[in-house]
């Protein structure tokens, strides 16, 4: 039916015209066929998962009526017994998780533990939200690319890391490769693939670029996690926490008088700069990029009960890469720290003797401080920042 358009070529040109089209025909489909997966994954605006392709597989929640017994050994958090009996099959799972404009409201980070959040390139900020002691299924995204630096933090939990490729260039901030020298247990998403791994370009009812779309579940990375050999136990018979270090906690205390908190990352990229808004009613930090910083699995705003802010020392890799972009922080040492809890801050110190050591925060007497049972958000700045409060 194409001959009246495709007359005047010869044989090799009619055969090469038909190959382009087949391949634009075949790009197209498949886009949409991951998009009708990930709209079957949730339930318009409900954060509902309803399929185990590509969502969440044998999800279960924690039940309102069974008492909260058991400490998350992460935050303090309080869990039933079932949850416990669940997190102890496993290990943590850190997800590398995006912040820019595009991606937001991302899914899942209300749910996580533990949130480390740090420039990742440009003025840009990337978090790596860590899982452990959520019973139900978590989709998150978008999932991006390893940096070092997170991989120093990663190495307090032994934890699975999940990541869409990474920084590779040779130098100090080869995170592919030192992912490699450090035997982190790795899931990197181009050797998984789908459907542990899928985009969903229509997450946000509106197109946005590739790199804005790659997802997956807390209960396919698990999965996936023990086929490797990586559950609570490795196939080395050392348990994940054999050497774990838990940070100390307590109970909220009597709320104290609102505060705001201000931090800024890059001082050019106000897109990036923080509010956290403190809240009596649930002694807990109501966070603002630029709006309201909501969690599109559930549209509520991510409010931790701790904010942590470390100031190190901010560097070029000097790798070659295009615009010298690779950045390095120093995540060893000891330097200042600002911990927020309960309505209060507390100035004092951060101190980690090494790559695998656990970081402590220290007060101005150099108490290690204890924090409130719930989610703790901590956040690098280069040194020299001002955060106002």
């Amino acid at each position: 039916m194409f001959d009246k358009y495709l007359g005047n070529l010869n044989q090799t040109q009619k055969t090469l015209v038909l190959t382009i089209m087949a391949v634009v025909v075949y790009l197209v489909s498949t886009t949409a066929s991951y998009s009708l997966f990930a709209n079957l994954a949730f339930k318009a605006g409900s954060g509902t998962l309803t399929t185990s392709l590509p969502g969440p597989s044998q999800a279960v929640d924690e039940d309102p009526n069974v008492p909260k017994t058991e400490s998350c050994p992460l935050d303090g958090s309080m869990h039933t017994k079932q949850a416990k009996d669940a997190w102890e099959l496993r290990r943590p799972l850190a997800v590398m998780i995006e912040n820019h404009t595009e991606a937001r409201p991302q899914s899942g980070l209300s749910s996580a533990n533990i949130v480390y959040e740090a420039v990742a390139e440009g003025g840009i900020t990337r978090f790596m939200a860590l899982f452990y002691c959520n019973l139900s299924d978590v989709q998150v995204g978008p999932v991006r690319s390893a940096r070092t630096y997170y991989l120093d933090w990663l190495s307090e939990y032994d934890a699975l890391y999940a990541h869409v490729g990474g920084a590779n260039s040779p130098g100090p901030a080869n995170a592919l490769g030192q992912i490699i020298d450090y035997k982190i247990k790795d899931l990197n998403q181009f050797g998984i693939g789908f459907p542990t791994f899928w985009r969903d370009y229509q997450r946000l009812g509106r197109p946005v670029a590739t790199e804005h779309t790659m997802y997956s579940t807390t209960q396919k990375l698990w999965e996936i996690g023990a086929k490797k050999g990586w559950a609570a136990v490795d196939a080395a018979g050392v348990k994940w926490d054999a050497k774990f270090i838990p940070w100390k906690f307590i109970e909220d205390a009597k709320p104290d008088t609102p505060q705001k908190i201000e931090v800024p990352f890059w001082q050019s990229q106000g897109d990036y700069t923080v509010e956290w808004n403190y809240d009596s009613t649930c002694n807990c930090y109501h966070r603002k990029n630029g709006s309201d910083h909501k969690d599109l699995n559930n549209d509520k705003q991510l409010s931790p009960k701790n904010v942590v802010i470390q100031f190190q020392k901010e560097s070029r890799a000097n790798d070659g890469y295009e615009g010298n972009a690779h950045l390095l922080y120093g995540t060893t040492g000891k330097g200042k720290a600002l911990i927020f809890q309960n309505g209060k801050a507390i100035v004092g110190t951060w101190d980690k003797t090494n790559r695998l050591a656990r970081t402590k925060y220290l007060d101005d007497k150099g108490k290690e401080v204890s924090f409130v049972k719930g989610q703790i958000w901590i956040q690098t700045v280069p040194e020299g920042n001002t955060v106002k409060y």
